[in-house]
Parts: structure tokens; C-alpha cells; sequence
């Protein structure tokens, strides 16, 4: 893509409405995936997709995607200043604080607008027997001494913090395999990806014997049938607090976010309706 110019220093150049809104989404999710689908094809939107590369094999995207780090705040400053983008989203995962971080403190460096597309946390309802930890080793301690049968769904990159509790027998789930396996006595390992169904999760958590959930609160729905599985059968679930986010202008909802770029095409100022700040 040709590099627009900036105004000034830091000030991104304001959108010439005979161009398409270059739009860079930050990607990784399935809320990033359906907004870039939604954008597809259109004549007044150019997006552009960037993956971090944590997994091996990522679905595809309808639009021009680069794989890897852009090495820092620093790095992806210069990148939207090099591309000439009109508007940033961060969609990432809403654990991936270092990137939402970067995020931020490059949109207020070039003055590009960002948007954080940040789908809502889970929520106990009736019948769940939840509890929340800051933690990752705040929630391995919520395990307990006795050795108990786990379901394990945190992330390949994060997975081996298990070995603190070798004591339990962990059956892990991740989209990529756990290299090298976890040092543990007894450890099952699953590679699939979402969406999962929840009469899938139910068969699952049977046949294993199933003692307790352990997950991130990622939110959404993809992934969300353990959460009614474990409701269903009885099970407990210990769910990882998300991290703090920085407090930019957000969506919680494809639409939304959306909306918000009808409003940067438009050049209407303000934020675009039901936008939250630092949700």
C-alpha cells in the first residue's frame, strides 16, 4: 500500500474521502476474522490484517495479512506511518496485553485512531460454581493439594506453569501441540480449535473424569460450551482474570466497531454510538 503523509509530526493526515480508509486490524480472533470479512470487498475500505504468529497454522483472512512482531510500540508506529493507515483495531485476544499496550502508545504517537474490539467477559450464571484468580499461580493454587482430574485450556505458550502442580492429572487443550510436553506425571493433550459444541464437552469431560475446568476468561462463544458443560455436570471452574487493558475508545461487538469506522469514513467526529472507554 502507498504511504499517505502526515500533516505533522505525530498528526495522522486527515482521510481524503477519493481513497478507500486504509484500516490495519490487528488479528487473532474470531471477532477480528468476521470484521475483516465484513469489510471484504469494499470499495471505500482497504483492510489489512497483522498476526502476531503464535499459531502455527491461522485461519485465513479476506485481506493482505503479515505474520510477526513488529518489534515493539516503536516498530508499529513506523508501520502506520509506512502504510499510510487511516484507522487502527486492536482485535487481539484480550490477554495479549503487551500488544494492546503497543497498540496505544503507537496510535498516540502517529495520532492514528484506534479502536479496541474487546468482546465481553464471561459471567457466572445460575448454577455455576466459579471462581476467578489474577493469577495464573493464584489459580493453581485454587486447585488444591489433593490431586485432582483438571481440564486445562490456557494456551500453549502458557500451559507449562502446570508443572508447579504436578500433583493433578491435566488433560490440555490447545490449537498447536505443547512443546516440549509438561513435566508432570500425568498429562493428556487434545489439539483442536473452536468453535466447540456442547454435547462434544459434555462426551469429553465424561469420559475423562473431569474434576475441575481450568481456563482463561477469553469471553465470546467460540469456546464457551465448557463453561455449559461444566455448569451441567456439576463441575468447578476456575477462570484467569483478564489483564488490564489501556483505556482507548471500545467496542464490545463486530457492529460497533463497524460503526465506528462508518463514522472515520464519514469523517463525523465524535465516537460512534454505544461505544464504551476501557471496557
Amino acid at each position: 500500500m502507498s504511504p499517505t503523509t502526515a500533516s505533522a509530526p505525530g498528526i495522522a493526515a486527515p482521510h481524503s474521502a477519493s481513497l478507500p480508509l486504509r484500516v490495519l486490524v490487528l488479528g487473532g480472533t474470531s471477532d477480528a476474522r468476521a470484521l475483516v470479512e465484513a469489510l471484504a470487498g469494499r470499495a471505500d475500505i482497504a483492510p489489512s490484517v497483522s498476526l502476531a504468529g503464535r499459531t502455527r497454522n491461522p485461519v485465513a483472512y479476506p485481506a493482505p495479512t503479515r505474520i510477526g512482531g513488529f518489534g515493539g510500540a516503536e516498530g508499529l508506529a513506523a508501520h502506520l506511518q509506512a502504510e499510510g493507515i487511516d484507522a487502527l483495531i486492536d482485535a487481539t485476544h484480550p490477554f495479549a496485553a503487551a500488544m494492546s499496550a503497543n497498540a496505544a502508545e503507537a496510535a498516540r504517537r502517529t495520532g492514528v485512531p484506534l479502536l479496541a474490539l474487546a468482546r465481553p467477559a464471561w459471567t457466572p450464571r445460575p448454577g455455576d460454581d466459579w471462581q476467578q484468580a489474577p493469577t495464573l499461580p493464584a489459580a493453581l493454587s485454587l486447585l488444591g493439594e489433593a490431586p485432582r482430574r483438571v481440564f486445562a485450556a490456557l494456551g500453549r505458550n502458557e500451559v507449562h506453569a502446570l508443572e508447579a502442580a504436578p500433583q493433578h492429572r491435566y488433560l490440555i487443550r490447545s490449537v498447536d501441540p505443547v512443546e516440549p510436553p509438561l513435566a508432570v506425571a500425568d498429562a493428556g493433550y487434545l489439539l483442536d480449535r473452536g468453535p466447540f459444541r456442547l454435547d462434544a464437552e459434555v462426551d469429553l469431560f465424561k469420559s475423562h473424569g473431569i474434576e475441575i475446568v481450568l481456563a482463561k476468561n477469553s469471553g465470546g462463544t467460540a469456546s464457551a460450551a465448557k463453561l455449559d458443560a461444566a455448569r451441567l455436570l456439576g463441575l468447578k471452574v476456575i477462570l484467569l482474570a483478564r489483564p488490564a487493558r489501556p483505556d482507548v475508545p471500545a467496542a464490545t461487538s463486530v457492529e460497533e466497531a463497524l460503526a465506528w469506522l462508518e463514522a472515520r469514513l464519514h469523517g463525523r467526529s465524535g465516537r460512534a454510538a454505544s461505544m464504551r472507554r476501557g471496557v
